[in-house]
């Protein structure tokens, strides 16, 4: 079906053409980081810059702050700092930050988070995110020999102890923290062991992200190039989970939480599904029914519609040149948005589970059917779940 003939729901159409309400995820560092991932699918965009390394200047960070500030027509304003790895930008940056929000807030309530790999975490790091309330997210890939498979220093080194290190400073200083996860080949069949792992080191908020990128294979000796899947020569990276492979590790997982942890730990992708199943829209990007709201700042102004889609073509524009306001209302960004839901195929369309996925993300969909590469994985969780989700929804909505 022609994706012009699919409506947007009214629901969401009004909500993109109501008060301007936006996230900004902002790169003051660009790609830059003193790991080497294998799967990273940032590290890369310098080749955007010229290879140069980033850095965000002050004067662009006053800018962005207060032009984020005020173009937000709601109370509460959301920074996400994320990298490459923000942390090398040093503490007296975020020091400016922090003074450049209390300036320019204007009675709005602004909030901070940040993602970190933790290998730079210190004490006084821990000291300076808990005095601030920031929420601090950082990459944990489970135990050590799932970690250290494709989350190396630049030198080729495991990076797990630095990690464990600085997930034990957050947790002497009390700074709340939640963990990411990914999943990758180097995870597959090892969901429970995961998950079990997270909750010994301290977790309690848990992210699972499918690792599924394409690659271009420059050499035998370089680093395959992350590309988007429809991009000439592009191959799926060996790296990346088999969609049922994916299905399997979160159905592990779940049968663990449901049955011993409801309440006490939480999990992104089962807070979402009940959010589904109780007929409420859920604040997790890739199952809404549009991608607004996210957009991405790098660390020389440049405004990307999107962190998974920062490529030439998606560039927005810069706030130095126009204001934040202006851009974030620009025609494209509303039509990258409705894409979303326009371009889903007619087996989306029919499938049950539509309303708890809703397509996930983009950057997923195969270039030729549009339908989600990791589906049958999706498929198999939600179908999994739904006698669990359907008695919590009947418990839920029958509360005296």
């Amino acid at each position: 079906m022609d994706e012009r003939q699919i409506p947007i729901p009214l629901e969401e159409a009004a909500g993109l053409s109501g008060p301007l309400a936006f996230n900004i995820m902002l790169k003051p560092a660009g790609s830059l980081c003193n790991l080497g991932c294998a799967y990273c699918y940032y590290l890369d965009k310098s080749g955007i810059y010229g290879g140069r390394e980033p850095r965000m200047t002050l004067p662009v960070l006053e800018r962005v702050t207060r032009e984020c500030i005020e173009a937000n027509d709601v109370s509460e304003v959301h920074f996400v700092w994320h990298g490459g790895e923000p942390l090398v930008m040093g503490l007296d940056f975020f020091r400016k930050a922090v003074e450049f929000q209390r300036r320019y807030a204007g009675g709005k309530r602004i909030q901070n988070s940040v993602q970190t790999n933790g290998t730079l975490l210190t004490d006084e790091w821990a000291r300076f995110f808990r005095d601030h309330d920031f929420l601090v997210g950082i990459s944990l890939d489970g135990p050590r020999d799932i970690h250290d498979r494709f989350r190396l220093d630049l030198g080729g080194r495991p990076s797990f102890d630095q990690v464990m290190v600085g997930l034990e400073k957050l947790k002497e200083h009390g700074v709340e923290f939640n963990t990411l996860t990914t999943v990758s080949r180097a995870g597959e069949g090892r969901g429970k062991e995961v998950y079990e792992f997270l909750k010994s080191v301290g977790s309690h908020y848990m992210q699972f992200l499918p690792v599924l990128e394409y690659v271009r294979i420059k050499g035998i000796n370089s680093r395959p190039v992350i590309v988007e899947p429809n991009a000439p020569g592009a191959v799926p990276a060996f790296w990346s989970v088999t969609a049922g492979e994916f299905g399997k590790y979160m159905c592990d997982i779940f049968d663990e939480w449901v049955m011993l942890d409801i309440g006490k730990y939480f999990v992104q992708l089962f807070d979402a599904a009940l959010s589904a199943w109780c007929g409420q829209r859920d604040g997790v990007c890739i199952f809404g029914r549009s991608c607004y709201g996210n957009a991405v700042i790098e660390h020389n102004g440049d405004l990307y519609v999107c962190d998974h889609f920062v490529y030439p073509s998606y560039k927005v524009g810069n706030i130095l040149e126009t204001p934040v306001r202006e851009l974030m209302e620009k025609p494209m960004v509303k039509q990258f948005a409705y894409r979303k839901w326009t371009s889903l195929p007619q087996r989306c369309l029919r499938c049950p589970y539509l309303p708890a996925c809703n397509g996930e993300c983009p950057q997923h969909r195969d270039p030729e059917t549009g339908v989600n590469l990791l589906c049958e994985g999706y498929r198999a969780f939600f179908a999994h779940v739904a006698p669990a989700m359907s008695k919590m929804r009947f418990a839920l909505t029958n509360v005296i």
